[in-house]
């Protein structure tokens, strides 16, 4: 998913030297999105993981 952010952004930053202001901001969005997801999943998979790590002796 953190590749796919990273593509749009890429995407945002070409389109935006281009002129396409449309394109750009709309790449500059989803990657974003895709960022937050992303930092979301990576949260809670360490947070999943901490909790799975310890267990009841």
């Amino acid at each position: 998913m953190l590749g796919w952010a990273l593509t749009f952004f890429v995407i945002a930053i070409i389109a935006g030297i281009f002129g396409f202001g449309g394109i750009a901001g709309a790449s500059a969005v989803v990657a974003q999105i895709l960022f937050v997801i992303f930092l979301m999943l990576f949260v809670v998979s360490m947070i999943a993981r901490a909790v799975k790590g310890r267990s009841v002796v």
